[in-house]
Order: structure tokens, then sequence, then C-alpha cells
């Protein structure tokens, strides 16, 4: 009787904890989304249906924070996959020294979030910074980069991209050392040039790769929160406020916790229907190749 239920019981205490450490946060956070609940109040929760989802609609910031999380997901993830690929392809060769080169490039992922923030944000300094101090070397004029609306975006997009594009030049990386060679060696008889064996064999082939290392990065991005806190904590005015950041601002700052776990549930549906849509192109890249 126990041998037959083996499969069910062994798993069941794993499940359990998933269930009380996973499960209930999200459950939770979904029912106190359509309740009115401020710490500063009495602390009673008022049920209000959809009222807090239609508000987000009527709120500019709310549609500036979505804004933002955009701009600054796809420009960091665009330069992420783009700079990881070319250094995967470039790290995939042999050479002198590859080992030496290769952990220097891994050191931006070694090193904390809010440490990284903290070096670039005194290198973006005005008066101290090092970016400042080349440019005025080179006789241009200072920036303002993280005090300014129109830098402050791309300041925090080309650090976000210096820390977690080695990220995706491992993962691409660990593709490229597993694809069959059998294929570059007939390609090479065959007469193909590099290039034609990079556009034909090589990235149809680790396309997949690349949209995992895509999917796997763009849980982060969209939910930025240690990067921007420290380096502008959504300044200047809300510039750089992303949905993450103006979700820790209505729940921690203003105790709207109803709000607060409106705005969750629309970031948990950000990361999940993005990563959705990537799923189903790698899919369907999958079968287009196997066809």
């Amino acid at each position: 009787m126990v041998e037959n239920r083996a499969k069910y019981l062994f798993p069941l205490p794993a499940l359990i904890v998933m269930a009380v450490i996973v499960a209930f946060p999200i459950g939770y956070n979904i029912v106190l989304s359509f309740h009115r609940y401020n710490l500063t109040g009495a602390g009673r929760l008022v049920f209000i249906g959809m009222e807090n989802f239609t508000n987000l609609l009527r709120d500019d910031r709310f549609w500036n924070s979505l804004r933002v999380t955009a701009v600054f997901t796809f420009g960091a993830l665009g330069g992420q996959v783009l700079i990881g690929t070319l250094l995967a392809l470039f790290f995939s060769r042999e050479f002198k020294g590859k080992s030496v080169v290769k952990a220097i490039f891994l050191f931006p992922i070694a090193a904390t979030p809010v440490a990284v923030s903290l070096i670039w944000a005194m290198m973006y300094n005005y008066d101290l910074g090092v970016i400042n101090h080349v440019i005025r070397s080179l006789g241009g004029e200072p920036q303002l980069w993280l005090a300014s609306r129109a830098q402050v975006i791309p300041a925090l997009i080309i650090t976000d991209i210096w820390q977690w594009t080695p990220l995706i030049m491992l993962i691409v990386l660990a593709g490229l050392e597993s694809l069959p060679q059998h294929l570059f060696e007939s390609a090479k008889v065959d007469g193909a040039s590099s290039f034609q064996t990079l556009r034909l064999i090589t990235l149809p082939l680790i396309r997949p790769t690349i949209i995992v290392a895509t999917m796997i990065r763009s849980i982060d991005a969209i939910k930025t929160f240690d990067l921007i806190y420290v380096m502008t904590q959504g300044g200047p005015g809300v510039s750089s406020e992303n949905l993450n950041i103006y979700t820790f601002n209505v729940g921690f700052n203003y105790f709207r916790m109803g709000r607060a776990s409106t705005l969750a549930v629309v970031l948990f549906t950000l990361v999940l229907v993005f990563n959705v849509v990537l799923s189903i192109i790698r899919d369907a890249g999958d079968t287009d190749f196997q066809s």
C-alpha cells in the first residue's frame, strides 16, 4: 500500500514547503489587490473589487513607471544579448591567455548589485566622476548623467549592461560548446565561408539558447530594484522610477498596501507574459529548424 503511494508521498514535503513560501504569498497578494488596506489607518481590509485596478488606468505616474520599465528593459536586454553573444563567439575560439581574459570579463557578475551601483554612481558624479574627467580632458562639456531627465535612463542601462552581459555570454558560450562539430566540418568541406557558417549554422543552432538567456535576464530586468534605488531612487523626479520602484514607494513610503499589491500583480503579469511570448518564439524557432 505504502509502496504504491511512494511517488506521491516523497514529493509531498517539498510541495508543502513550496506552497507555504511561494503559493501562499502570491495568493495573498492577489487577494490584497482587491482590497483597500492602509497601514496608517485602522489596519482593516476593505473589499473594493476592481477599484485599485481601474484607478491605475487614471494614474499618470503608473503609466510613467510602465514606460520607464519598458525602455530600461528593452535597452538593457538588447545591449546584453548583442554584446554577450558577440563575446561568446569570441571566446568560443582558442587563443593564448583565453582563461585569464575570460576571468576578467566575468568580474562584473561576481560583484553585488549594490556595490556596482555605488561604484558607477561615483563614476557618473558631475565633479568627481572619472567619466566627466575624461570628457573634460578631451575638451568636452561634463554631463549631469544621473541628475538629467534625458540621460538618467541611458546611464542606468549602461550600468546594467556592464554587470550582466557576462551572464548572457556564459549561457551562450555553453550553447556554442555543445554544438555538434560534424556540421561545421561538413560546411568547411563544402567550401562555406566563416560568415556563411555563422549565419546558416551557428546562429540558428544557438537561437534557442539566446532566447533562454534573454528569458533569464528579462525576469530580473523587468523588476530591477537595487540598481535604480541605489543610484537614483527613481529620480530626478520620477524620470527613472520603474514599476518596481513605484510599487515600493506606494507600499512602504505611502503605506497603501492594497494599491501596492495591485502594482505587484501587474508586475508579475508583465514578467509572465513577456516570458510566455519568448517561449512561444523559441518553440516556433525549434519547429521551423526541425522541419
